[in-house]
């Protein structure tokens, strides 16, 4: 195929490819010229003449230009389309409450890239320079992503990198629930943090790991742990403390209730727990909504599929919220509910109708972790 490419060919199409790698999320023609020093025509022949080679893909007339699949399949097959995960990274990563610059990277050996970052907003910050090659020895996501990682990496699940300059906490994001498949990096001046306050966003980092991990199509979230469990450990109490702080996480509720009948009706539904009340909501056409209002008797079981196995039931009474119990209206329980567990706001206009938002205070409330040891 000819072209009237007018520019040094070989040197402009890699660096124009080199471009495209380092913004998996796209990138328009002005991005181009304002990032490449190449000439409006010339830039335009050699979009044109990557894209009909299948280097390049526009899904959308005068959309952006992304890798097309030939130049995915420069990357390997663990890369992937990253797509989906820059599109939940960015998503996730604007509802966080971590104030400190947050990161996704994946492995292109012997390198680690950074796909994408949301930076953060204090005058003294550590960011990244996505689309350069990192050193997998000097990042925290090496040690992460390395496919033979260090047995404390593997048994923790996290790796913290700390120099003079920053400190780094790396955990996986595992497609299959297993295999990382990228890193998520929280990266800060090391002088506005000791190891322990720094160390004291792990959890939260966690929990949008996992929510990352959930909506690339993982059913669990046991990074390095396969399919083969670690040992159960007996099963202990969880305290009041430790099971506000497990309904933090991004679990849904098993929500039981009566139906009509007699016969019960068990249907997963997103929770909120906050003051010792949970927080629930339908959606339209929901009829375990119609069940509570008839009989608003229920119990409610929210666990992890994997060690330690923490979980917790509930039972009580359902109590329906009505508009002027909430400020601001029961759409905003939708919203709240919506940013915890899609990492983005409800749309205007795109709440359920009819439905119904609901609170449960406890009358019971317990929790565990591991598993009941057998009688002797």
């Amino acid at each position: 195929m000819s072209s009237n490419i007018s520019v040094p060919a070989a040197a402009r199409t890699v660096q124009l490819l080199e471009f495209l790698l380092a913004h998996p999320e796209g990138v328009t023609p002005q991005e181009c010229l304002e990032q490449l020093d190449f000439s409006r025509s010339s830039l335009f022949a050699l979009l044109q003449t990557l894209k009909a080679l299948g280097y390049i893909d526009q899904r959308k007339s005068r959309g952006r230009y992304h890798p097309g699949p030939r130049l995915m399949a420069w990357r390997g097959p663990t890369a992937g389309d990253p797509q989906d995960l820059l599109v939940a990274f960015h998503q996730e990563a604007a509802s966080s409450p971590i104030k400190e610059t947050l990161a996704v990277a994946v492995s292109t050996p012997p390198h680690i890239h950074i796909l994408a970052q949301r930076e953060s907003t204090q005058r003294v910050r550590s960011s990244y320079d996505p689309g350069q090659p990192l050193s997998a020895e000097d990042c925290a996501a090496g040690f992460i992503l390395d496919p033979s990682p260090k047995e404390t990496t593997r048994s923790t699940g996290f790796y913290l990198h700390t120099t003079h300059e920053t400190r780094e906490l790396c955990v996986p994001i595992c497609e299959d629930g297993y295999n990382p498949r990228a890193a998520l990096l929280l990266n800060a001046p090391s002088f506005r943090h000791t190891e322990e306050t720094f160390m004291s966003y792990l959890p939260t980092l966690r929990e949008m790991a996992a929510r990352l991990s959930y909506r690339l199509g993982a059913a669990v979230y046991a990074p390095y742990k396969g399919p083969a469990l670690p040992k159960i450990e007996p099963a202990s109490p969880l305290t009041p403390e430790e099971i506000t702080a497990f309904l933090q996480g991004p679990w849904v509720a098993r929500l039981a209730c009566v139906q009509p009948n007699g016969m019960p009706h068990v249907v997963p539904v997103w929770q909120e727990f906050e003051e010792n009340t949970f927080y629930i909501a339908s959606w339209g056409g929901s009829r375990w909504a119609e069940f509570l209002l008839d009989n608003p008797r229920v119990s409610l079981t929210v666990d992890e599929p994997w060690p330690p196995l923490r979980r917790v039931s509930a039972q009580g009474v359902a109590q329906l919220i009505e508009e002027d119990d909430v400020p601001g209206g029961i759409l905003t329980i939708l919203d709240r509910l919506n940013q915890r567990f899609l990492g983005q706001p409800l749309l205007p206009d795109s709440a359920p109708q009819p439905w119904h938002a609901f609170r449960i205070l406890p009358d019971q409330l317990r929790g565990w972790r591991g598993l009941r040891s057998a009688a002797p």
